[in-house]
């Protein structure tokens, strides 16, 4: 505890100084700070830090005291009630503009995707790639369609930050803010519906430069995965590779091979016998005798395991209907989809 509290005494102070240095410069910096707000935003969701950048800003004092959401909220009446600009109105609420490249920028990377697909995938790209970004526009939850490309073109996501940054910093300059930190809905509910009658000009340019953006996106994405071969869905060199195979279609591939897998990885008669995710991906780990324990986050199985040695590849759950495994050590991460919660419901039972 000695060391820890010296830390805390002498070391963390100067972080946290750093830290508020950092939120000062991007309140205080205009459209520069806008931009470099988005782009940080997007570039720290890998390593699941960009709660640390944004809770301050929207949450938090970090602007206005209260936090944004809190302070839009109270002002919605005086907006609604008033044609001046929302710009000359809330300057301050320029932060929560995140929700622009979920809404505008996931569909032109899906088109992009699906474009540089195998003529021979993309159907099977399309069916992965239409309710995620749906998700994505309407929830705002980009984990599906963002992690599908993160693993296999890491630098398409340093792109995609940059372009971020540049559409919500375009849009502010042009005049748009307020809390689209979100998805669809969420912008309905706190600006479109509430708004629309004085500020419609407003939301009108935001939805050409959305679009524009949307183009720009696709544009850029696809000269840039067919400039360097990068195998984003549906272009994987391996023929094998089933990851937008349906299940019907795994089975008659997996006929006659690898008979008896489930025994011998001691997953037990009743994973076995079931032709549910949850038993291939049990199967996939090694069996229930190799499990520890299970939980789940939005997306991804977190499994840990006795024997690392006994878990398949990312190719191998790629091919039983996953987006793919991440195994540090004894930690596996199953990245599943937005069904997880009943995957592990179904696995747990299996244990």
């Amino acid at each position: 505890m000695l060391p820890t509290a010296v830390v805390c005494a002498f070391v963390w102070p100067k972080v946290q100084l750093g830290m508020f240095w950092f939120q000062g410069f991007v309140a205080g910096t205009g459209a520069v700070g806008v931009w470099i707000f988005m782009f940080m935003e997007r570039l720290l969701i890998p390593f699941g830090l960009h709660h640390i950048l944004y809770s301050p800003f929207y949450y938090d004092s970090a602007v206005v005291t209260g936090g944004l959401y809190t302070y839009w909220a109270n002002k919605l009446p005086e907006l609604a009630a008033s044609t001046a600009s929302l710009k000359s109105l809330a300057p301050e609420a320029r932060f929560p503009l995140t929700g622009l490249s979920k809404m505008f920028g996931c569909p032109g990377i899906a088109l992009a995707f699906y474009s540089t697909a195998k003529p021979e995938k993309k159907k099977k790209v399309a069916g992965l790639l239409i309710p995620i970004t749906l998700t994505a526009i309407l929830c705002g939850v980009t984990e599906p369609i963002e992690f599908t490309f993160l693993f296999v073109a890491p630098a398409l996501f340093v792109v995609h930050a940059v372009l971020a940054a540049t559409l919500a910093t375009v849009s502010y300059m042009a005049g748009l803010v307020g809390i689209f930190a979100g998805g669809a809905i969420e912008c309905a509910a706190l600006n479109w519906i509430p708004l629309m009658g004085t500020h419609w000009q407003t939301y009108l340019l935001q939805f050409l430069i959305g679009f524009a953006f949307t183009a720009i996106y696709f544009f850029v994405f696809r000269f840039l995965i067919l400039k360097f071969d990068f195998k984003t869905p549906g272009r994987e060199d391996d023929a094998e590779n089933v990851k937008f195979y349906s299940k019907q279609e795994y089975r008659e591939k997996q006929a006659g091979q690898e008979n008896g897998t489930a025994d011998t990885a001691g997953t037990g008669s009743s994973a076995a016998s079931s032709d549910s995710l949850a038993a291939r991906i049990l199967e996939a780990l090694g069996g229930k005798d190799n499990i520890d324990d299970v939980t789940n986050c939005v997306t991804r199985l977190r499994v840990n395991v006795k024997n690392e040695n006994l878990v398949q590849d990312d190719k191998y759950f790629k091919a039983i209907g996953t987006h793919g495994c991440i195994l540090k050590g004894k930690n596996c991460q199953v990245i599943v989809g937005l069904t997880v919660a009943k995957v592990r419901e179904e696995f747990e039972s299996f244990l």
